[in-house]
């Protein structure tokens, strides 16, 4: 509905922007090093050519004006990118006039005044809080520490998907791999799981399906400066609803913790990230001191980036899978051939797993789940001949990128192969080094959680490839929806069949 709205408000500032036109264009126009860019209206800019899904109409444009253009979205000037050799000039020859991610009405409600790691500005609290993501949670050793973590999460996922099996019961797949990530991250960050409270573990998920639709929606108020004071969408009531739900959740995790701190009763229990934050709060001599408002969104943005994508990527690969059963054919007799079948897939297999590997790589080409990277420049810079003024919001379109026919054969195929030695992108990875795949950007602020990011996607999809077969009806609709995480159009609904008789011990 609140689409709709948008729509229609953007259709009587269409209508009203073409009494201007004709002025606008008698008058003579003065040299400019912008870009290239598609003919503008007054007061919205170029709103009316992004709908219905801005990435697929952003590719578009750039098969006509070329891969780096201007436009202008409202009253907000832009630069979109969408070639590797443009993306690279953004991200690493220019990296640091391009480190600041734009702020939204609708990010900085959620992250209390944008008190969060990933959209703060660059800068010594965000070099701060980037190194105790990296030394506390996400570095190898950390992640060892949590291995049994994620096993005894997937091995609870295997279980569910068996009494499925069992019962011939149709599942919504997307749904409980969001319940497998979001337990996967709620135990790495605050040792505590959601998995046996029903009602709980809905609201969890609920919320962060809230906070990915709700950052990924369109609002007039970011772009139309007259707009800027005004709930036209009515977007405030739900971003309060789902913020108030989230501290409210917060603040009794928090409260537990503090209470088991005061009590010094943990049994002396290896100290979880939240511990580390509290602890980091407590200490007048910390590098940084941080509040109670900087932990509560620091979390946020650990469950917002570690649940959702991971899942929708294990998601678009299973569709992928089930749409060419010729691949899965051969993903399962890799799994088989190195790993039998009297035990499930672990981790440590993966290495030994290279179609696997190949698999979530073309997932990601494909449907990467950020498929544009968004920055904002702090300084005035040329690229490519063009001037690109400070203050100028950037767009690097990796769902083009990653469909590039100057750069991929075949572009539109999902083929394994083409990332197997000898097809020459065997050496090719998705950590940022390799502009023609981005799913996790590059420079200063690519994804931190990479690592273990591949290793739930891979290891989920291998378990799920060897312990069942996965019915539709038909094929798999892979028409991509709205949102900031690539979501799939429809839910994936499976009936599981069980592979393996007996089914091994998880």
């Amino acid at each position: 509905m609140a689409d709709i709205q948008a729509y229609i408000i953007l259709l009587f500032l269409w209508l009203a922007s073409l009494i201007l036109v004709k002025t606008i264009f008698s008058k003579k126009k003065t040299a400019s090093r912008l870009p290239p860019s598609p003919t503008a209206l007054p007061f919205i800019g170029h709103l009316h050519l992004l709908a219905p899904i801005p990435h697929q109409a952003l590719h578009k444009l750039s098969t006509k004006h070329g891969p780096l253009m201007h436009i202008r979205l409202g009253s907000v000037p832009c630069v979109v990118a969408s070639s590797p050799e443009m993306a690279k000039e953004f991200l690493k020859t220019h990296d640091s006039s391009f480190s600041n991610r734009p702020i939204t009405a609708a990010v900085d409600y959620l992250t209390y005044g944008s008190a969060d790691f990933s959209f703060a500005p660059y800068g010594p609290y965000w070099k701060f809080m980037k190194k105790i993501c990296m030394s506390e949670l996400l570095n190898g050793r950390m992640l060892d520490q949590s291995l049994p973590v994620r096993g005894e999460e997937l091995r609870r996922f295997l279980r569910f998907m068996e009494k499925k099996a069992s019962a011939g019961e149709k599942v919504d797949v997307g749904g409980q791999l969001v319940r497998l990530t979001n337990n996967i991250v709620s135990r790495m960050i605050m040792n505590r799981t959601c998995s046996g409270n029903e009602d709980e573990a809905e609201e969890v998920r609920k919320l962060v399906e809230a906070t990915a639709e709700l950052t990924g929606r369109f609002n007039l108020s970011d772009f139309i400066w007259f707009c800027k004071n005004l709930d036209l969408q009515g977007m405030k009531k739900q971003l309060k609803h789902v913020r108030d739900k989230f501290d409210s959740m917060m603040e009794k995790i928090i409260k537990e913790h503090e209470d088991v701190r005061k009590r010094n009763d943990n049994g002396g229990a290896v100290k979880d990230l939240l511990d580390v934050l509290l602890d980091i709060s407590e200490d007048e001599n910390s590098e940084m001191r941080l509040t109670g408002e900087n932990i509560k969104a620091f979390i946020l943005d650990l469950f917002a980036a570690g649940t959702d994508t991971s899942a929708v990527t294990i998601e678009w690969a299973l569709s992928e899978l089930i749409n060419h059963p010729n691949i899965m054919e051969k993903a399962r007799e890799e799994v088989d051939s190195v790993v039998g079948k009297k035990r499930i897939v672990a981790e440590s297999d993966i290495s030994n797993l290279p179609y696997l590997q190949a698999i979530v790589k073309e997932t990601l080409r494909l449907h990467p789940t950020g498929p544009m990277i968004v920055r904002e420049s702090t300084e005035d810079c040329i690229i490519g001949g063009y001037e690109i003024p400070a203050k100028t919001r950037l767009f690097v379109n990796v769902w083009a990128i990653g469909r590039d026919p100057n750069h991929w054969e075949d572009s539109l195929e999902f083929r394994p192969e083409r990332f197997i030695e000898g097809s020459g992108k065997s050496q090719m990875d998705v950590r940022g080094q390799h502009f023609q795949l981005l799913p996790f950007g590059s420079g200063r602020r690519s994804c931190p959680g990479t690592t273990m990011a591949l290793g739930v996607v891979q290891t989920s999809l291998a378990a799920m490839i060897q312990c069942f077969e996965w019915k539709v009806d038909g094929s798999v609709d892979m028409k991509e929806g709205p949102g900031l995480t690539l979501p799939r159009a429809h839910p994936l609904m499976c009936v599981p069949l069980l592979r393996l008789n007996p089914f091994p011990s998880v």
